[in-house]
């Protein structure tokens, strides 16, 4: 990766990080298993590593001040990143849609979505162009 591109990324070394933890779960459990526990081992993985992280961290949304619903996404590490788990083939537009929504009402600037797949653990970044 050239340096510029690095330069560009949100958060590019604990994102790795991040990554990374997702890479070990599914290289120790594989695939097949339900989403529950690639969750509940991606919470062992960043505690080992001192990661700091909240898991089903909620999200208030809110309609003039007013607190209309909830959502609680898989994580929120270091509160700056977003971490959506999923167990699909590709990644579906109802579940960007879902992560985007998240990075809009947390008003965080970076979401990973990762999804473990029959042929590995796959992930997409998403940026909130509108955070701060």
């Amino acid at each position: 990766m050239s340096k510029k591109i690095i330069d560009d990324l949100v958060y590019p070394e604990l994102s790795f990080k991040v990554v990374g933890c997702a890479f070990e779960v599914y290289n120790e459990l594989g695939f097949g298993h339900a989403e529950k526990y690639y969750q509940k081992a991606l919470a062992v993985a960043l505690k080992n590593k001192s990661i700091p992280f909240k898991e089903q961290a909620y999200f208030p949304l809110k309609f003039q001040g007013e607190i209309i619903g909830k959502g609680f996404c898989d994580f929120v590490v270091e509160d700056k990143i977003i971490v959506e788990l999923k167990k699909n083939a590709h990644f579906s537009k109802a579940n960007i849609d879902q992560v985007n929504q998240y990075l809009k009402t947390s008003g965080l600037k970076l979401a990973i979505l990762i999804n473990f797949t029959s042929s590995g653990a796959i992930f997409k970044r998403l940026v909130n162009l509108n955070a701060n």
